[in-house]
């Protein structure tokens, strides 16, 4: 058991589990904490809690502590900031003639990098667009394509319900919706029906999935024949999932009677099911408009997540190649270890008349005349009167010094 809090960055976002570092956190705190983004502001969805090791995703980012009023301040800047981001980014858009709908910016809590948010039909080349808002803003820029269910679920609106969308709401993440919840609940195939502000399937057809599968598993298809508990026997007309009642199309002789029953009062078995054939044409139209904004939805989530294995892949790499380069400039601004004894190259071992060997360094006597034999001649010679000279100013001078102890010495005597 790990000790963690689960932080979110926005109000629908995703939970993330982090290390409280033995700080006490509350429902509601703001927090600072790190991230795989940098240093990011977000708030504490519950207090310090123990959960299993296999919920954790490793390495635990720490929490580097609680939001002061510094920090409140700092990020009520930074959302102000990011609506003038959110305009300059569209004129370049426009400057740069590029076929995408900008959504939403972002920037992280250190400033060191400022994310857009846009939806594309296709992929987009806006390598020219990020070096333009780089030279404006100075900063990281990274843009990130997104579908049109994340669009809704960034800018929030109100669903057919009357109510606050569910992926801008509660959902952490955006459920995979299929025509098929749609059947399992009998609802109408008409796709302004069922069909959110998105455009997409509703996410609530998800909700109560599981329940109409289990409560379906007792009840007949409509059109299949049973046999009540009574004897009446006949054709199902209807079914109310939630009551689980059947109403049956009786036969007694030449009359029919619409009766209700509950399934326990039943017995039946399924052996008809409604096929395509009897559909009428439009609700054949209206289920090939589902199929199709359900392929599409799929094709756009497959797009999305290709997208970001290459950014990630592209981030790694670009970590890579700066650490191989950080490697390589300390190798070459460390200076070379030398053996304990070894001689540099510059220097020679010569053997003196008491037999011992000693080092000096070899002189370049052609530096400095370009290797000109004629100078280099000149220059010994010059070398060679002045230690002749030097070595006759000794000697006089030891003589001197002679005379000047025996003058001194008679003195004494005297």
């Amino acid at each position: 058991m790990t000790k963690v809090v689960g932080i979110r960055f926005n109000m629908a976002g995703k939970i993330y589990y982090f290390d409280p570092c033995g700080q006490e956190i509350e429902r509601g705190q703001h927090v600072i904490v790190e991230t795989a983004r940098g240093v990011e502001y977000g708030f504490a969805v519950g207090g310090v809690k123990e959960v299993e090791d296999e919920e954790i995703v490793a390495p635990l980012k720490p929490i580097i502590r609680i939001a002061t009023p510094e920090d409140d301040k700092h990020n009520e800047e930074n959302l102000e900031k990011k609506k003038e981001a959110f305009a300059i980014c569209k004129e370049k858009i426009k400057k740069h003639g590029l076929d995408m709908k900008l959504v939403d910016a972002e920037y992280t809590f250190d400033n060191n990098k400022l994310l857009f948010y846009f939806t594309a039909d296709g992929r987009i080349d806006f390598r020219e667009l990020v070096k333009d808002l780089a030279g404006v803003f100075k900063t990281r820029i990274e843009l990130r394509q997104i579908g049109v269910r994340d669009e809704i679920r960034l800018m929030g609106g109100i669903g057919v319900c009357g109510r606050v969308l569910c992926c801008h709401s509660y959902l952490t993440d955006l459920v995979s919706v299929s025509i098929k919840m749609a059947k399992e609940q009998n609802l109408s195939l008409n796709p302004a029906k069922i069909s959110g502000v998105c455009g997409r399937l509703m996410c609530c057809l998800k909700n109560e999935e599981e329940t109409y599968e289990e409560l379906n598993k007792n009840l007949p298809g409509i059109g299949d024949y049973v046999t009540a508990s009574d004897g009446a026997h006949g054709t199902v007309q209807s079914v109310n999932v939630l009551r689980q009642t059947v109403r049956v199309i009786v036969e007694e002789g030449d009359e029919r009677e619409i009766k209700e029953y509950p399934t326990t009062e039943l017995q039946f078995k399924k052996m008809y099911k409604r096929n395509g054939s009897e559909m009428t044409d439009e609700d054949k139209e209206a289920l090939a408009l589902l199929e199709q904004m359900e392929k599409q939805d799929r094709l756009e989530k497959a797009e999305r997540e290709a997208n970001q294995a290459a950014e990630r892949e592209a981030r790694q790499k670009r970590a890579e190649e700066r650490q191989a380069k950080k490697e390589k400039s300390q190798k070459a601004s460390k200076p070379e270890k030398k053996l304990p004894g070894a001689v540099p190259e510059n220097v020679e071992k010569v053997e003196t008349p008491d037999g011992e060997k000693k080092k000096h360094r070899r002189r370049n006597r052609n530096k400095g005349h370009g290797g000109d034999p004629e100078k280099t001649q000149k220059k010994d010679a010059d070398n060679a009167k002045n230690k002749e000279t030097n070595a006759n100013r000794h000697g006089q001078n030891s003589r001197h010094n002679g005379r000047e102890h025996r003058s001194h010495s008679n003195k004494e005597q005297a």
